[in-house]
């Protein structure tokens, strides 16, 4: 009678929707690692079969959602694991920090500007410019700094993700293409432009990769933080 009871209730859902989106994951990755194909990213194309899923069978997203909230519960300590390759190297990262502080802010300031400027110039929508001129943070800090900024916090969310699946799928490679093949440089890049998801991409070609890559994920979220409010101010009053 208690077995009946659980398995009619939203333990059942909560259980197939955890399994079904773990299975789906793990075998795009295979495939991934089998063929070797720039555009089989786990992330990318489980989303796009979750979202084709639910659109057949008529599944609400917010159901969904509350049944996979085990998988949304990792999210925290998964983000905190990235956190040990960065202490494996923390003796290289101290000597240099000054170096990586300047590269990091000065990155995030042109990221920030720029995206804001382009955006306002292309498009003339303020809430839009805020979202985009937020894509190379952490999701939880965007959409935080958007609705304090009135930004489209919607936007915010779809344009972090994509930077994050974009920097995944092309980032190494293009890094490499142009001549800069050092791990911390690639590292500190991916991290900068494409936060935990191409962090977690790039932690499966090295430790080194993994370390630079958190610490630039981090370094670049307080950075954006905290100067971004009054930067996409200033730059709102002069367009």
């Amino acid at each position: 009678m208690i077995l009946t009871e659980l398995l009619g209730s939203h333990l059942l859902s909560s259980i197939i929707a955890v399994v079904a989106t773990v299975v789906l994951f793990q075998f795009i990755t295979m495939l991934q690692r089998k063929f070797n194909v720039i555009w089989l990213q786990p992330m990318l194309l489980s989303i796009l079969v979750i979202i084709a899923l639910i659109l057949w069978q008529d599944i609400s997203f917010d159901s969904y959602f509350s049944s996979s909230w085990l998988l949304n519960a990792l999210l925290e300590p998964a983000v905190v694991i990235l956190g040990f390759p960065l202490y494996q190297h923390l003796e290289t990262i101290t000597k240099q920090w000054k170096s990586i502080l300047l590269i990091l802010s000065i990155g995030a300031l042109i990221a920030i500007i720029s995206s804001f400027i382009i955006t306002m110039l292309i498009i003339g929508d303020y809430t839009i410019a805020v979202a985009l001129s937020l894509k190379s943070i952490t999701t939880p800090i965007a959409i935080a700094i958007a609705g304090q900024l009135d930004g489209n916090t919607a936007i915010t969310a779809f344009a972090v993700m994509l930077a994050g699946i974009f920097g995944a799928l092309i980032g190494p490679r293009w890094l490499t293409y142009i001549k800069v093949r050092s791990p911390k440089a690639q590292g500190l890049a991916i991290g900068a432009a494409s936060h935990a998801i191409g962090t977690a991409t790039v932690s499966n070609i090295s430790y080194e990769h993994a370390a630079f890559g958190s610490l630039a994920l981090i370094v670049s979220a307080v950075i954006t933080a905290l100067t971004s409010p009054f930067i996409i101010s200033f730059l709102a009053a002069l367009l």
